[in-house]
């Protein structure tokens, strides 16, 4: 980070919770919180007002829900990502919320284990999903959407095809590099191909191109 801290806003109604993770995230040397939000609309006025990198956001709050919020957020051209911490696993939250413009979904039964790991790869501009959340939205997808022709993703050459794969399934640039025996460097050029062939914007963006064209097969449990 350069020396940079990661700027944090924390959108919870739940103010035991808040100081929490305030001590939580404080206690890293690379995130500092720098607000905390009550409810919906507090969390729009305060991402207006603080333009923090990552909104660590509830979607359950009095008022103004987090989903509504983060759409406003979004709708307002704000810089900041959204990772969202809730108490919901279930794919009908999860869909929406990425389609809302979230970068992240983090359940809070494991923040202790994953929200500071969740932090760090939404502020790369990276997409984070908790354990077994791309299945049930993939899943979902291939229930719902069924994917025609596309001449932009068909412009794909086999190689970028499957690091838009692999993106999908939550791995790192690291963790592809090693995978397809190249650098990261190389695959941080083969996502930016993708995203200028795609019209894609934001890496975040990519998870959500891959799950809509049903890039990956859903492998039965065991």
């Amino acid at each position: 980070m350069s020396g940079r801290k990661i700027r944090i806003l924390l959108a919870d109604d739940h103010a035991v919770l808040r100081a929490g993770l305030r001590a939580l995230l404080n206690a890293e040397p690379d995130m500092e919180v720098v607000g905390e939000a009550g409810d919906g609309q507090e969390a729009v006025q305060k991402a207006e007002e603080l333009r923090p990198d990552v909104i660590v956001m509830d979607l359950g709050m009095p008022g103004m829900s987090g989903l509504e919020a983060m759409r406003q957020i979004k709708a307002r051209g704000l810089p900041s990502r959204i990772l969202v911490l809730t108490v919901h696993a279930e794919e009908q939250y999860l869909l929406p919320v990425l389609q809302a413009g979230g970068s992240g979904y983090v359940l809070k039964r494991a923040a202790d284990t994953e929200l500071i790991e969740a932090i760090r790869t939404v502020s790369r501009g990276d997409a984070y999903l908790y354990p077994s959340a791309a299945k049930l939205l993939l899943e979902d997808y291939q229930r719902k959407v069924s994917a025609g022709p596309d001449d932009a993703f068909n412009r794909l050459t086999e190689r970028e095809k499957e690091v838009l794969k692999l993106t999908a399934e939550g791995y790192s640039a690291q963790e592809i590099a090693e995978r397809l025996v190249i650098s990261a460097k190389t695959v941080d050029t083969y996502r930016q191909r993708i995203m200028e062939k795609l019209k894609i914007s934001h890496r975040s963006e990519l998870i959500r191109y891959a799950l809509r064209k049903g890039l990956l097969n859903v492998e039965p449990e065991i």
